[in-house]
């Protein structure tokens, strides 16, 4: 008997006073996920920035799935659309370092100027960085293209479809033309400060390890095993568009017009996605078919101090939530987040023009959602949608 026959022999029992009330629970316990209330939640409203969504959630056994959107052009969004996940790869490209550990081929506790002699400036950054704080934002080292003059609106649309390289992009933040050159932000290991600039060395000591390129090894290493046939990397040296069905992504020009940016050049670690393919990717990540037990474990790890508690967090900008606020929340590739109850979730959340993303799951798998946003606007931290989203899948 399916689900809506035993809905209507139910409620004729209970009519007709065959079955107690306590008996009709029993016969069809309350779902876990309310569907209405999740489509609601994930619909774009004015004060969002959101053009469209596309989200995913599981709950003890239970799936959903949805999309809603486009606003500005009017038409329908697949909840099978694929979108560009920003910094969702950067638990990929710990995946590969933490594998090269179990390989021997890397060791965490050794520091980036050995591997890469010469690349940090020695006059500059004369503490030692290791790989493992490369990964769980200890390094201290600047953000990307820091000191850099502002970029205007017209400018970041035309300058997303150029294509930069690991090499460029230290190359211009550390060794910049026309202006002093950053230094560290504090000593490593004494804090934690969330480093996208940290990811670009990691992913040039990936392909200096390796000797392949950062797509052969995401793609042998994760998306083939995974069958996440719905994932791409980069190509180097072009710009690409996100593959169809796709959810538009919205960036305004100076005269306020929205132009469609799904088209990108990106970094050798950009990629597109859907969410059912990084769904996919959780879940291999937590259940140990991409890593051992030991290396697993190091994406649950927060780091700590001398004092055996977890590092200060630098400023408000992340680990500003639950009983923890002001603390590291980052682990090695990961970053966690309380959910009402006290349990937490661990995931990634992600920013490219025109799109934010982020998945999650609880360490279990019992609980796992997914989300992308198109923008329209300004999103400043975690989307409105993605907010209304955590509340109605996991909230009271």
């Amino acid at each position: 008997m399916n689900r809506s026959s035993i809905l209507v022999v139910t409620a004729a029992a209970l009519a007709l006073g065959v079955i107690a009330p306590a008996q009709a629970a029993t016969a069809e316990p309350a779902p876990e996920l309310n569907r209405a209330r999740l489509l609601a939640a994930i619909a774009p409203r004015p004060s969002d920035g959101a053009a469209g969504t596309v989200a995913e959630v599981h709950k003890k056994g239970e799936a959903w799935r949805g999309a809603a959107g486009d606003v500005v052009s009017g038409r329908d969004v697949s909840p099978r659309a694929h979108f560009r996940i920003g910094s969702v790869t950067k638990p990929m490209a710990a995946v590969i370092l933490l594998q090269l550990s179990a390989e021997g081929r890397v060791d965490l506790e050794e520091s980036v100027q050995h591997y890469l002699p010469g690349l940090l400036p020695e006059d500059r950054f004369k503490e030692r960085i290791s790989v493992r704080q490369l990964l769980d934002h200890t390094s201290g080292l600047p953000h990307d293209l820091e000191g850099a003059p502002a970029s205007t609106p017209d400018a970041e649309i035309e300058g997303r479809l150029d294509y930069v390289t690991f090499d460029e992009v230290i190359g211009e933040t550390l060794r910049p033309e026309g202006r002093p050159g950053p230094g560290p932000h504090f000593s490593p290991g004494t804090r934690q400060e969330y480093n996208s600039f940290g990811y670009r060395i990691a992913g040039k000591l990936i392909e200096e390890i390796t000797g392949h390129s950062y797509q052969y090894e995401v793609t042998t290493r994760i998306l083939k095993p995974l069958k996440m046939r719905d994932t791409r990397a980069a190509v180097p040296n072009r710009s690409t568009a996100v593959p169809r069905p796709y959810l538009p992504g919205y960036l305004p020009r100076s005269s306020g017009e929205l132009v469609d940016v799904n088209v990108q050049g990106g970094l050798p670690a950009s990629m597109t996605s859907t969410t059912a393919d990084l769904d996919r990717f959780i879940t291999g990540l937590f259940d140990g078919r991409l890593l051992r037990p030991a290396q697993t474990a190091e994406l649950f790890a927060i780091p700590k101090g001398t004092d055996s508690k977890p590092l200060p967090y630098a400023d408000g900008s992340h680990c500003n939530t639950g009983p923890d606020k002001g603390t590291a929340c980052f682990s090695v590739g990961l970053m966690s987040t309380p959910l009402p109850d006290g349990s937490l979730l661990w995931g990634k959340t992600g920013s490219d023009p025109g799109y934010r993303s982020g998945v999650f799951a609880s360490r279990d798998l019992s609980v796992r959602a997914v989300y992308a946003v198109g923008t329209s606007g300004p999103v400043d931290g975690v989307p409105a949608v993605a907010q209304r989203l955590a509340l109605a899948a996991f909230g009271s």
